[in-house]
């Protein structure tokens, strides 16, 4: 099931680059909408028509727990109409790795020496990719990194609270904060896209976007989180980036140049050590 919740994860660039007329936040709100209205139709069924009294809605956690989602929403989509699905995918890789740094600055968790390694090499592998592109004067590179590098940095400090709550004994229920990410996105985008220029067609492939990309994957994937180890979910979250890559070649003709290929293994390799010894010294 995690394999397939990475490989819908990983559509998103491949399906950006058949849109028609559709550009920037008009992009952004559009998948935004379609999948909040996805979720509300899912969680009743999934959950129980309880669900909506059931949500914290006095928790400063929860609210936080949405803005975060909601710029990891903007951001991403964002980041896509601005520079190659590669660049946008392989900074996206380095969540783990902040998120354990911020868990040691704002929580004070010590850090393993082998994510103390990782975190260098994944830096390297990262200087290396934005050195090149910049050297070689990349349209939007350095924007659209940048936007990118928003999504992991939201989403180190969404696991954070998650870890935060956790330790004062509250539990956040992720799918409910995904759905309040996505109407917040909704909502800041939709003046931003003002006016509507969207075909039947992008607005198709930005429904099945909502749907199939992050309504559904985003359930499963709380399925999947209590089964699973941390670690192995963390590995086979590592699916999305090579899926995504490969998409986007395939389906999108988009070849992703050799530095960046160079860049992106020196993350991945920095990801999957860490996660592997982590694994290893859990069993």
């Amino acid at each position: 099931m995690m394999v397939g919740i990475t490989a819908l994860w990983s559509i998103a660039g491949v399906v950006t680059r058949q849109l028609e007329q559709a550009r920037s936040f008009e992009v952004t709100f559009w998948r935004s909408f379609f999948t909040a209205l996805s979720l509300l139709v899912i969680l009743p069924l999934w959950q129980g028509k309880g669900v909506w009294s059931r949500l914290p809605w006095k928790s400063p956690y929860f609210w936080l727990s949405g803005l975060c989602w909601s710029v990891m929403f903007t951001a991403f989509m964002l980041a896509l109409t601005l520079t190659a699905v590669a660049n946008v995918l392989i900074t996206l890789a380095l969540g783990p790795l902040l998120t354990a740094l911020f868990t040691r600055v704002f929580l004070g968790y010590r850090l393993p020496l082998r994510t103390w390694g990782a975190i260098v090499m994944a830096g390297v592998g990262i200087a290396w990719m934005y050195g090149n592109q910049l050297s070689m004067g990349s349209p939007n590179f350095l924007l659209g990194s940048l936007v990118a590098l928003c999504v992991p940095m939201a989403g180190a400090v969404q696991w954070t609270l998650v870890q935060k709550s956790h330790a004062e004994g509250l539990d956040l229920d992720l799918v409910p904060s995904v759905l309040m990410g996505a109407l917040i996105s909704s909502v800041i985008t939709f003046p931003l896209a003002w006016p509507l220029q969207a075909s039947v067609h992008d607005v198709s492939w930005l429904a099945m976007l909502g749907l199939f990309q992050l309504a559904i994957p985003c359930a499963l994937s709380v399925v999947c989180a209590r089964v699973l180890k941390a670690p192995e979910v963390s590995l086979l979250a590592l699916l999305e980036i090579v899926f995504g890559i490969a998409l986007a070649w395939w389906g999108a003709h988009e070849t992703p140049d050799p530095s960046v290929l160079l860049g992106g293994a020196l993350v991945l390799l920095a990801l999957l050590m860490n996660e592997v010894l982590a694994w290893k010294n859990n069993a």
